[in-house]
């Protein structure tokens, strides 16, 4: 048996009991992929042929919004509803053991034991823009192994933190009364990256008027557009701790992915979807490909970066000086 046949031999063990939906099957390749390593990426070839089918919600908002109690709850009511609900959270990395630190899976001991329901944090190792380097790669896997929807929880929100409307079809914003920073959070960029709006903890007394906030600003965003909007963004109230609203966000979410599939937007958005992870997946090569202990081949990065500190050389200079011993190597 050749090299490349026994390595799709040992791709497909992998990868056949998480179609089956296996559950230990699916965190060990979850676990391989966030490792790290080639040796995953046949299984992962077979799973992206396999997924596409589940729809993908990014849930999103600043600190203290309470996403893990509205997305803890939001899976409760779409299990009573009969669906198959894979859950991403992704942490903030540990400086100490590059772990996740928020333990979301913790805070959702309600969902715990249910087999139709997984739960996986993940840490963002240093990712900017909110997502871990294998959320995607974790998402294909719940969507082959049959769940859907799926939903992300990313870390923040702001103006380095908005990748998950890059990868997601449906993206909910989640706003809290009394937090200052949240609606200066959706003034600053963040609120053209919602489908749907939600103002959680919504039995505060002060909940009315963010709700009235951001009502007012959507309708002065929408004054401003050349045209309106073909999907008109909901504001839905929520309270993790009674349920009120979580009905009418399940039932926003299903409109929204209803939308998109009578329309073309499903497609764009899976198109958008695919040119970023096509974007994404270079940028990591690059950086795999240009470490710092990698200095064979034309200057080195160390050498590159002295320069550009001395302002000797520009970066783009630069990096065009790293990157070519990588393109004549490939022209070979």
């Amino acid at each position: 048996m050749s090299a490349v046949t026994r390595l799709r031999v040992s791709s497909l063990d992998l990868v056949a009991p998480v179609l089956a939906g296996k559950i230990t099957a699916i965190a060990r390749l979850m676990s391989r992929v966030e490792s790290g390593g080639g040796e995953v990426m046949g299984a992962l070839e077979e799973i992206y042929r396999h997924a596409g089918k589940a729809h993908i919600v990014g849930i999103t908002g600043v600190a203290g919004s309470g996403k893990s109690a509205l997305l803890a709850k939001l899976a409760i009511r779409l299990r009573a509803a009969g669906r198959r609900v894979g859950i991403i959270a992704v942490d903030p990395t540990s400086p100490f053991s590059g772990g996740s630190i928020l333990g979301d899976r913790i805070r959702m001991n309600e969902l715990s034991g249910d087999p139709a329901v997984f739960i996986r944090s993940m840490a963002t190792r240093g990712s900017l823009g909110g997502l871990a380097r294998a959320t995607l790669d974790a998402g294909d896997i719940l969507d082959a192994a049959g769940y859907d929807p799926v939903l992300i929880e990313t870390v923040g929100v702001g103006q380095d933190e908005v990748e998950i409307v890059q990868a997601a079809h449906s993206t909910v914003v989640v706003s809290a009364p009394g937090l200052g920073d949240d609606i200066q959070a959706v003034k600053a960029g963040v609120l053209e990256i919602a489908d749907i709006h939600v103002v959680s903890k919504c039995d505060r007394p002060d909940a009315n008027r963010t709700v009235i906030d951001l009502k007012n600003m959507l309708t002065m965003t929408v004054a401003a557009a050349a045209s309106a909007p073909a999907w008109p963004l909901p504001v839905v109230a929520t309270s993790a701790e009674s349920g009120e609203g979580v009905d009418e966000l399940v039932e926003q979410i299903d409109a929204h992915r209803a939308f998109l599939q009578r329309t073309d937007g499903l497609r764009e958005r899976q198109r958008r979807i695919a040119q970023w992870r096509l974007l994404k997946a270079a940028e990591e090569l690059l950086r795999d490909e240009f470490k710092p202990q990698q200095e064979g081949g034309g200057r080195g990065r160390a050498q590159l970066i002295d320069a550009m500190t001395a302002r000797e050389i520009h970066p783009h200079v630069a990096a065009r000086q790293l990157i070519e011993p990588a393109r004549r190597g490939t022209e070979k």
